[in-house]
């Protein structure tokens, strides 16, 4: 076997760290590697998330501006069903003018439990995706505050 040298590597040293790697990806191996645990998958030539509807967002890019990674949570109402609103976690892949997007989502309504898988699939995705840009994804603690009912009215005079 023989291996060609290229200008970029010399023999009898090690690659050094700033040498370039190149992969081919393609949308289809993209959302096959990162997404395949969504509702749904798709490209698209721009974002389709409202920014109206977003509820918060975390993101990563490159040096150059021209790839990004984003995390976005939104909740939407059903176009079919006015009454019915959706939770949705959105993975933006930004590679040039290509979009490559997954959605997890879950009814407004829907359990807890429900809540917890779709956001952890999206999250875990985030993190596999920042690869691409060469980030690394550090977790952090939040603590939630239980949501007090309201009290109901005094109705007792003294």
């Amino acid at each position: 076997m023989t291996i060609n040298p290229t200008p970029d590597f010399k023999f009898g040293a090690d690659p050094d760290w700033d040498s370039p790697l190149n992969f081919k990806l393609t949308p289809e191996l993209i959302a096959h590697a990162l997404m395949e645990t969504a509702s749904a998958v798709h490209t698209g030539w721009e974002s389709c998330v409202d920014d109206d509807a977003i509820l918060s967002q975390i993101a990563a890019m490159d040096e150059t501006g021209d790839k990004s990674i984003r995390l976005i949570e939104q909740e939407f109402i059903d176009e079919q069903d006015n009454t019915a609103a959706w939770h949705d976690w959105t993975l933006e892949v930004r590679v040039g003018s290509v979009f490559i997007l997954a959605h997890w989502q879950a009814r407004s309504s829907a359990p807890a439990v429900d809540w917890e898988w779709s956001a952890a699939a999206a999250e875990r995705a985030f993190e596999r995706a920042c690869v691409l840009l060469g980030r690394r994804v550090r977790r952090s603690l939040v603590v939630e505050e239980p949501v007090r009912p309201e009290l109901p009215p005094r109705s007792s005079r003294h």
